[in-house]
C-alpha cells in the first residue's frame, strides 16, 4: 500500500489516525468498494466500477455520492499525490450512521475512502482449490460487491495454506460460481462460458467487458450455469479480475484440466487493445491533468 490515502476531501498519511469506531460500516462492513486499474493516470473503465458501486449501495441502503465527477476527481488526486500512474486504486464507500452502536459527533453520512498499491505479479498461471456451499445464488444480496468480505478473505488465506493461489466457489446447486475475486470463464473449441449472474457470482467490470465489448473473430462469448466437470471437458479454464485481467488456470483440485488452443491468447490480447484505446481516449480530457 502507498503512503497516501484519500478520505473524503484530503490526502492524509496512511499511518495517521482518522477514522472512528463509531461508524456504523466499519465495525460492520456497511459499504461497498470496488478495485480499479490505473493505467497511465486513467482511471481505467471508471465509469463501469461507479455504476456497480451504485448499484450495489443501493441495495445494501448505503448513502452514495450522486455526482461521478465528484468520486473520479478526488480519485485522481489520490493517484497524483502516490506517484500511482500505473498502479491498483481500492475504493470504499461506507455507511456512517445506523444501527444500534451508532457513535456520537457524526455528521457524515458517508465516507469515501480509497487507497493505492503497486501492481501485483500474478505469474503465468493460476492453481484453484474448490470451496463447495460458498455460494447462495437466491441470496438478495448476491453478486453485491460489499464490505464484509471477511468469508472471501478466510477462503483465499485457506487455498494458500494448501498449496493453491485461489479457489473456485460453488453455490447450492454445486455450479461454478466464481473465485474469492475472479471471474471463472472455461473454453470449449471456439466458444467461451462464465456463469450467469443468477449463479450468485459478482458482476466483475472485467467479465462485463469481455461479453459486451471484446470481439475476436470466431469466438462467441456467453452466459452458461457451468459445472465443475465442465471446466475438466474445457480446452482451457482461465478467470478475470482488475487486476489479473486475464489469467490461465493451470489446475483445478481434484480436475485434470488442459490447456489446448490459443483462444485466451486472443482474448488477452484484444482485452489489452481495448484498455489502451481506452486510455489514449480519456488522458485527453483527463481531470488529472488539470491537477498535475
Amino acid at each position: 500500500m502507498h503512503p497516501l490515502l484519500l478520505h473524503n476531501d484530503e490526502i492524509r498519511d496512511a499511518r495517521e489516525p482518522g477514522l472512528m469506531p463509531g461508524q456504523a460500516g466499519l465495525m460492520s462492513g456497511w459499504g461497498v468498494f470496488s478495485t480499479i486499474r490505473v493505467s497511465q493516470g486513467v482511471l481505467f473503465a471508471f465509469e463501469r466500477h461507479f455504476e456497480r458501486m451504485r448499484f450495489d449501495a443501493e441495495a445494501l441502503h448505503v448513502p452514495f455520492p450522486a455526482d461521478p465527477g465528484w468520486m473520479q476527481s478526488r480519485l485522481l488526486k489520490l493517484v497524483e499525490a502516490n506517484g500511482a500512474r500505473d498502479a491498483t486504486l481500492r475504493v470504499c464507500v461506507v455507511r456512517n450512521k445506523g444501527g444500534n452502536f451508532e457513535g456520537p459527533g457524526i455528521e457524515r453520512d458517508f465516507d469515501l475512502i480509497a487507497f493505492t498499491r503497486d501492481l501485483a505479479d500474478w505469474g503465468e498461471s493460476v492453481r484453484l482449490a474448490i470451496k463447495p456451499h460458498a455460494r447462495y445464488g437466491a441470496l438478495q444480496f448476491s453478486g453485491t460487491k460489499m464490505l464484509s468480505w471477511a468469508q472471501n478473505l478466510t477462503w483465499y488465506e485457506e487455498a494458500h495454506q494448501r498449496g493453491y493461489d485461489e479457489v473456485v466457489l460453488l453455490n447450492e446447486k454445486g455450479e461454478v460460481c466464481e473465485c474469492t475475486s475472479a471471474n471463472v470463464f472455461a473454453v470449449r473449441g471456439n466458444e467461451v462460458a462464465t456463469p450467469p449472474l443468477s449463479s450468485g457470482c459478482l458482476p466483475g467490470v472485467t467479465r462485463a467487458l469481455l461479453l459486451d465489448e471484446i470481439r475476436v473473430p470466431r469466438v462467441g462469448i456467453e452466459e452458461r450455469a457451468l459445472l465443475p466437470r465442465d471446466l475438466e471437458e474445457a480446452d482451457q479454464v482461465f478467470i478475470t479480475s482488475t487486476t489479473r485481467d486475464l489469467l490461465p488456470v493451470s489446475e483445478v483440485e481434484g480436475l485434470r484440466v488442459r490447456s489446448e488452443g490459443q483462444v485466451v491468447r486472443g482474448l488477452a490480447g484484444a482485452f489489452r487493445e481495448y484498455r489502451e484505446g481506452y486510455v489514449a481516449s480519456h488522458r485527453i480530457a483527463d481531470p488529472a491533468r488539470k491537477l498535475a
